[in-house]
């Protein structure tokens, strides 16, 4: 399985280190790849040159870049009631999808919108439906440009308090009729609503990237607190979600988000320690 580290625990939320600093690190830990984040690894405003010269880079030490996310769309949002800021969203979308397609990427993170952001109340609160509707009419728009450069729209399940279970997502995904648009699946957000294999059982093709990490139950649910600093520590069964993956032919790549906000207040990234302990028990865990 091809396994992967995304950027934030390496680099950290302000692009603290080079992409090419962190291939040389993926090299020397023997992973398969790297999650580049648009907004802080990678500037919106990245030139196509760039992109190609991060691309052979990349290539010459053999990790790849089959993925890239981004947290822009938590502060403007695809599903938003206002307009103007729908658009912004759309066009960050758009600029998106570009640098994927330059630096080779073939899914790109999505957040699809939300209904509330609980731990930014300054964010606008919006009803399911509004956010169902607009969510799918910035997809359908965003569907466009992602057929014309190949790359896949992978819509994230997060805490957004929208999509919530296998089922809701299965209604919203089939509406597109597209190959290029499909979840991307972490492992450990849906911990707090069901079990991970339950999801990718259901959503089968659907899964075009994965998000690895855990959670850990407080109280029958937990906080954000759950998403530890110990990938191996909490409610997900690998055994179980790797047994899924197998069974729907999964082949997509398996990537390490390690945001740990057990830590808050006081959560501080990079930290390149967890960097290395999360490379290292995600090869114990999917083989190297």
């Amino acid at each position: 399985m091809y396994k992967a580290l995304n950027y934030w625990v390496f680099g950290g939320f302000t692009g603290e280190k080079t992409p090419y600093e962190f291939i040389d690190f993926a090299a020397a830990r023997k992973l398969d790849g790297i999650e580049l984040t648009v907004g802080d690894a990678l500037s919106i405003d990245i030139t196509e040159a760039e992109c190609r010269k991060i691309a052979a880079y990349a290539a010459e030490k053999k990790i790849g870049l089959r993925t890239l996310a981004s947290g822009f769309f938590w502060g403007c949002s695809l599903s938003a009631a206002d307009e103007s800021e729908r658009q912004q969203a759309l066009a960050f979308g758009k600029k998106y999808l570009q640098i994927a397609n330059w630096i080779g990427a073939e899914t790109i993170l999505v957040i699809p919108g939300a209904t509330r952001v609980a731990w930014e109340p300054s964010r606008p609160v919006i009803s399911y439906q509004q956010a169902w509707d607009n969510a799918t009419r910035s997809v359908r728009e965003l569907l466009v440009t992602a057929e014309k450069l190949n790359v896949n729209l992978a819509l994230e399940n997060v805490w957004n308090r929208f999509l919530l279970s296998p089922m809701e997502w299965k209604f919203f995904l089939d509406q597109f009729h597209s190959d290029k648009v499909g979840i991307y699946f972490d492992v450990a957000n849906c911990c707090i609503y069901g079990r991970p294999q339950d999801y990718v059982e259901i959503l089968k093709g659907y899964v075009k990237a994965v998000h690895i990490k855990n959670f850990t139950e407080t109280d029958c649910a937990g906080g954000l607190h759950g998403f530890g600093d110990d990938i191996l520590s909490g409610e997900v069964d690998f055994d179980a979600l790797k047994a899924a993956l197998k069974a729907v032919n999964y082949s997509g790549p398996l990537t390490a988000e390690m945001i740990p906000f057990s830590r808050l207040p006081d959560l501080v990234l990079p930290d390149e320690p967890l960097a290395v302990a999360t490379a290292d028990k995600m090869l114990a865990l999917f083989g190297k």
